[in-house]
């Protein structure tokens, strides 16, 4: 019998977290759920395969934390499977939308250590292990099609998607003699918990009722799970997922003066219509 690869996902409680955790689970890959939301990690795990998964609270914003996790993570692993871990998915975050002189201190500060914070203490935990398993390893990092090109009411969320992408192309290349893959995901507008909560403090108007109001899809988070194996096992550095992401891509490399004009009047790139 095959020995099973380990995968460690960080908000692994729900949403893309949990879908990915079933779709590596339903391959036969031990999963090691990571969030703070311990109810949410219990609910995901029992929709794995008895004896294939692990939790672990963690708050990715505590370095010391990361090597804990991951070691008790190798440790369940290795009860059936090889006690490595071949995938590491830097996934947890949070939206934060409206203005930039609408947000307080605390949700800026909050924001940038969790979505940004969390991901280079994430990797930088996870490089060891990853190094151990080479070659065939990865680091799969959570960005977003807001991380493509800049959009009005996003700046702090987007700040930190634009890390993400960035972090993710220095260490494709820092990593690369260490056989360890790194790539991300950019999805545009997700089916997930995220996106029926408020996008600030100051509002009460919920994501979704603004994504449905500017005429976007919403995509089902199945397509990111499916995105997620294949960026897994394909060698494409960044991963857009949905059409938001497509079209803004898109725009962005063939028509930056257009897509400029749209943010600035609220409207939504359509490709090359």
């Amino acid at each position: 019998m095959a020995v099973s690869k380990t995968i460690f996902i960080t908000g692994g409680a729900s949403g893309i977290g949990r879908a990915v955790a079933v779709k590596f689970g339903s391959e036969g890959w031990f999963v090691g759920l990571a969030d703070v939301n311990e109810g949410g990690m219990k609910e995901t795990a029992a929709l794995i395969p008895a004896g294939k998964s692990s939790t672990h609270k963690l708050d990715v914003r505590d370095r010391v934390a990361w090597d804990e996790a991951l070691a008790a993570c190798a440790k369940a692993s290795a009860k059936t499977g090889n006690g490595t871990i071949d995938v590491v998915f830097n996934n947890a975050g949070i939206p934060l939308g409206g203005n930039l002189v609408e947000k307080n201190v605390a949700e800026i500060e909050r924001c940038l250590d969790i979505n940004l914070k969390g991901v280079l203490f994430g990797a930088q935990a996870a490089h060891p292990w990853l190094k151990a398993s080479a070659p065939g390893s990865c680091l799969l990092n959570t960005a977003s099609a807001a991380g493509i090109y800049g959009t009005p009411g996003a700046s702090v969320y987007s700040a930190t998607k634009f890390g993400v992408r960035a972090i993710t192309e220095c260490l494709d290349g820092e990593w690369s003699p260490d056989g360890i893959k790194v790539c991300d995901l950019m999805p545009g507008f997700i089916d997930t918990p995220l996106i029926d909560m408020n996008p600030n403090q100051q509002s009460n108007e919920g994501i979704r009722e603004r994504v449905l109001e500017a005429g976007l899809e919403i995509t089902p988070v199945t397509e990111v799970a499916e995105a997620a194996w294949k960026a897994v096992h394909s060698d494409t550095l960044h991963n857009r997922v949905g059409k938001t992401a497509h079209r803004i891509a898109f725009a962005a490399r063939w028509m930056p003066g257009r897509l400029r004009k749209m943010t600035r009047t609220n409207l939504k790139p359509r490709g090359g219509k």
